[in-house]
């Protein structure tokens, strides 16, 4: 089914709605899920939370790229489990590994108006990278992928992998830095 279809679902408050999700979009979500939690059980919790989230919200909203937006809410629903639990006691995650590497890049306070400047620049970094680099990053650093999980993917060498990572947070703090935001 296209999403303009189960977008029209939501909005005529059709319990299929969640089933048409589920069927196209239910293994991406809980990847994500299961990637920041690394616990079955929390991780289709924060499923399950993302289609109660995707009805709450629609409408009002009407998604371009439902992927996407279904993406960001199991994305945020599980970096808010994970902090209320402090998954990494329970067996790690990527998560504080993730933090540490982005934080000599992205600048540490937030004003209430930069979290919106600060995405439409690093969407702007991200077109000016190779399409290598844009994958790895966001393989990375959005979907909390391992660095040996990338390397597995891809059919690179783990350090080739690290490098092209060094890099890209190289080149995004200087072109954050370039734009005027201090790190």
């Amino acid at each position: 089914m296209e999403d303009v279809s189960i977008i029209e679902l939501y909005w005529a408050r059709s319990q299929d709605a969640i089933v048409r999700t589920k069927e196209k979009y239910g293994r991406l979500i809980y990847s994500i899920c299961i990637r920041i939690l690394r616990i079955a059980e929390d991780a289709l919790e924060c499923e399950n939370d993302t289609y109660l989230k995707a009805w709450d919200s629609m409408p009002p909203n009407r998604p371009d790229h439902l992927s996407a937006y279904l993406g960001r809410i199991a994305r945020n629903l599980s970096l808010d489990r994970y902090e209320r639990e402090h998954a990494m006691k329970r067996g790690g995650s990527q998560i504080p590994l993730i933090l540490e590497e982005l934080e000599e890049c992205i600048p540490a306070s937030l004003d209430s108006g930069l979290p919106l400047e600060l995405r439409d620049l690093l969407n702007r970094f991200l077109e000016g990278q190779t399409e290598r680099a844009r994958i790895l990053f966001v393989r990375r650093y959005w979907f909390g992928d391992s660095v040996k999980e990338i390397a597995e993917r891809y059919a690179l060498g783990e350090s080739l992998v690290k490098m092209t990572l060094l890099r890209s947070r190289n080149a995004l703090r200087a072109f954050l830095e370039r734009e005027g935001i201090s790190i």
